[in-house]
């Protein structure tokens, strides 16, 4: 066994000792020779947070469309995001993961559904900047093959032919997924993007492979009358029909679902990412989480992307969403801190079929956060002091027992210059545009 690192004297759980990217013990750990040891007198460490729903090249159109409902919101942005290079795109990915790192994030799903231009080679982007910051990557292959033309939603220069994408899905699978730090899903937009065809291949080809599949459901009231008027059912029927109800499934929002969908969800075991913040921001609803668990349905969290969520950080989702549930159930217990932080850490990875991260155990994955708890220490429970407490940013970040954050420091990429030069790309897509690029 490698030398042990060994975080001393957490308020919770107690102290953390690491080998081999594993944690091997939890509680009052006696020092031994070579340990490499970490002071955390005060501080909370939790697992790594799992973002389980983003689109990180939405870093480039952030505070647009404020005013919008999901379609509406969507028409005005789609013709920008049709402008964005590879090098966007791995700006965006390189500061979104950044902030993600820098809010306790240690497993972050990317759902990328836009190929300008049909170059898949922004999903190499988007792994060069996850490989850079240090955390490990769900690589969602997103994509949507039904143009306005044929009564989709996206204009129709925004769209991929069904054989180019499935084509380009195989070939990311072949040049990325390792199943470690970099796992490729299998993700049609929505059910207002794509056609049956794509989705049913798309089942079919995630299934030979073994990978996961992913995709937006149920997020509004005209995401439900879209599928009633196209196909004469539900959403959920539809991915049903399709074969997209399963454990290795997992939708993105799912609030307009009823008694009978639940049931049927959570018996299979489909997770939802629960994006709360983006979902109040367009004005979507509430995502019915208690119910969703108490069904079956594995619920982690998501920050969507910072076109709709504009602070782009996973940590004040753990709040939102405790908010969220009382205000939607009246009940002040509907959600509990535990609760929430269940579900931004093990809640997340069963989402995401990561059976060996996700919580503070021995035998897990090392994959840890340690918030600071300076100012926390006249609330009693530790959970409590983090979730409702001020907002915060880690003290250290730990991603296989590496270091990513080092004393509140990303230590992968200078975040500070990434953002300015992130700002600057975003000042030229909004002029090329013809927008107001202040």
């Amino acid at each position: 066994m490698s030398p042990r690192l060994v975080l001393r004297g957490a308020r919770h759980p107690g102290d953390v000792a690491v080998a081999d990217g594993r944690i091997v013990a939890v509680g009052t750990v006696p020092a031994e020779p070579g340990d490499e040891v970490v002071r955390c007198e005060g501080d909370v460490v939790t697992a790594g947070l799992v973002n389980t729903h983003h689109h990180l090249y939405q870093w480039m159109t952030r505070g647009r469309a404020v005013g919008c409902n999901l379609f509406d919101w969507l028409v005005e942005l789609y013709p920008v995001w049709g402008r964005l290079s590879v090098e966007d795109v791995r700006a965006a990915a390189l500061v979104g993961l950044g902030e993600l790192a820098a809010t306790g994030c240690t497993t972050a799903s990317d759902h990328h559904y836009l190929v300008p231009r049909g170059d898949d080679a922004v999903f190499d982007a988007i792994v060069d900047a996850a490989g850079e910051v240090g955390l490990r990557l769900h690589l969602s292959r997103g994509s949507m093959d039904l143009g306005e033309s044929l009564g989709g939603l996206p204009p129709d220069h925004v769209v991929e032919d069904r054989d180019a994408i499935l084509a380009s899905t195989e070939s990311v699978i072949a040049r990325h997924h390792d199943g470690e730090m970099v796992h490729v899903t299998v993700a049609p937009c929505s059910p207002f993007s794509v056609t049956p065809g794509l989705m049913v291949e798309s089942a079919e080809l995630a299934r030979r492979h073994g990978l996961r599949l992913h995709t937006h459901l149920c997020e509004t009231v005209e995401e439900q009358e879209h599928c009633l008027e196209r196909f004469g059912r539900r959403p959920v029927e539809m991915l049903d029909e399709w074969g997209w109800v399963g454990d290795d499934v997992w939708l993105a929002h799912g609030i307009h679902i009823d008694d009978g969908e639940m049931a049927r969800l959570g018996t299979a075991g489909t997770g939802v990412a629960h994006c709360p913040s983006s979902n109040a921001r367009v004005a979507a609803g509430m995502c019915r989480v208690t119910d969703l668990r108490a069904a079956g349905c594995p619920v982690g969290l998501g920050v969507d992307g910072v076109a709709s969520n504009e602070v782009g950080g996973l940590f004040g989702e753990l709040r939102q969403a405790l908010y969220t549930a009382r205000l939607r159930e009246l009940r002040p217990d509907a959600l509990m801190p535990a609760d929430v932080v269940e579900m931004g850490t093990r809640g997340g990875a069963r989402c995401l079929g990561l059976d060996d991260l996700g919580s503070v155990q021995v035998g897990m994955r090392a994959d840890l956060a340690v918030w600071p708890g300076d100012d926390l220490g006249d609330i009693a429970d530790a959970l409590t002091a983090l979730v409702l407490g001020p907002d915060r940013r880690v003290r250290h970040l730990f991603v296989e027992g590496r270091a990513v954050v080092a004393d509140g420091l990303l230590l992968g990429t200078a975040l500070a210059e990434a953002h300015r030069g992130l700002a600057g790309r975003a000042r030229r897509l909004w002029a090329a545009c013809g927008a107001n690029a202040a």
